[in-house]
């Protein structure tokens, strides 16, 4: 982390897609396309899951490590098709097939950071996500 003019960076691997401002949903759970959110609805829906209920379309999803299989790859263009998709996704570990899912849905993606993004964003902060340079900056904290 490294404290700049317009806010806290947060740096991660080099990531996928084009770049994004948005509101955080924030959670220390890992994320399944397939088994945590209703994709119908826009809304997490495994009621185990820390964000039960809440709202996805537009956020910025901030979560600890992806789990699932294939399925996710073609979920996640699905959401963003349908327009039913989190504005970006930001991991702390990523596996390949959630690595393959944002491209091939081009979601805006970031994984592998210097510090748990699911500890330095909460819900509701406001931050800017630049995939090309895999960081992140809090330009709002709540």
């Amino acid at each position: 982390m490294t404290e700049e003019k317009n806010g806290l960076v947060l740096r991660g691997h080099v990531g996928i897609g084009p770049g994004v401002r948005g509101v955080a949903l924030s959670a220390a759970d890992d994320f399944s396309a397939r088994y945590d959110l209703d994709r119908d609805r826009g809304v997490v829906s495994r009621p185990q899951h820390k964000l039960y209920g809440e709202n996805y379309i537009g956020k910025i999803l901030v979560l600890n490590a992806a789990k699932g299989g294939v399925a996710s790859a073609w979920m996640l263009r699905d959401m963003v098709l349908a327009g039913k998709a989190p504005l970006a996704l930001l991991l702390n570990n990523a596996n390949p097939v959630m690595a393959q899912g944002a491209a091939f849905a081009d979601l805006p993606f970031i994984d592998r950071f210097e510090t748990d993004i699911t500890q330095a964003i909460r819900t509701g902060d406001v931050v800017y996500v630049d995939p090309t340079n895999g960081c992140v900056r809090i330009e709002q904290k709540v």
